[in-house]
């Protein structure tokens, strides 16, 4: 949080408070984490997806992270916890068990974060007036999907949505970016970029359908969905709101 505008004094009823005003307004569900850092809060917004609320105390964040599998660690993808696997390293105690020598030697620059994440540290600051450089939007399925043609409708359903978010942001952009989350928590990304910015939302879906068409028949069902579009041009940066003090998670 930036700023505790309402004088509400708690981030929980906050995130509350937003996820019913979204259920309210868009009849869509939302999931929420709270916590005293960046990256505690990302592992609590995606704890109890896909309408759920966590939060994550102070104190708890040690305990929290060593129980999550590493793939789970915003910047750790496939080939790093493929890694990790080869050096004994499957979950956040695994990870918390090895010293800052051991990391610094094996991942470089990428060690004190991973330090830190371990012990569930994080010391960056939220930044509410960072210039934007995509627009866009997933979503959690209630069950998992599987077949093309359930594929098929959820991307355009999917396109709906973030093609609003696109004309309100006045974004255009070139690079169109499709992601995938299958049940065991894998990436699978396929992105393309186009010479002229992207003109409506038929060529937005269009271009999500072909990498869509690219990564099918899939390997395994998903349970999460979304579409980028990024490389943009005359972005609109949003005001930001001046930080006002820290709030109770309660």
């Amino acid at each position: 949080m930036t700023e505790d505008r309402r004088g509400i004094g708690s981030a929980t009823r906050i995130a509350e408070l937003i996820r019913g005003r979204i259920r309210a307004e868009t009849g869509l569900t939302a999931s929420a984490g709270v916590s005293y850092n960046k990256f505690l809060a990302k592992l609590a917004s995606d704890q109890n997806k896909p309408d759920g609320l966590c939060v994550i105390r102070p104190g708890e964040g040690a305990r929290f992270v060593a129980g999550l599998p590493v793939r789970r660690f915003h910047g750790v993808g496939p080939r790093g916890a493929e890694k990790m696997a080869r050096l004994g390293i499957a979950t956040g105690a695994d990870l918390a068990a090895k010293d800052i020598a051991f990391l610094r030697a094996n991942f470089g620059s990428f060690a004190d974060y991973l330090y830190r994440a371990a012990r569930g540290i994080d010391l960056r600051r939220v930044r509410a007036d960072r210039p934007r450089k995509s627009v866009g939007g997933e979503r959690t399925f209630s069950h998992d999907l599987s077949s093309g043609a359930a594929l098929r409708e959820a991307l355009d359903n999917i396109a709906d949505i973030v093609w609003e978010r696109i004309e309100r942001a006045e974004a255009r952009g070139r690079t169109v970016t499709l992601k995938l989350k299958h049940v065991d928590f894998t990436l699978l990304t396929r992105a393309r970029s186009i010479p002229h910015p992207v003109a409506d939302k038929a060529e937005f879906a269009q271009l999500g359908h072909a990498l869509l068409a690219e990564v099918l028949p899939l390997a395994q069902p998903i349970r999460l969905m979304g579409l980028t579009l990024s490389a943009l041009e005359g972005e609109r940066e949003e005001e930001a709101a001046p930080p006002d003090g820290q709030l109770s998670l309660l």
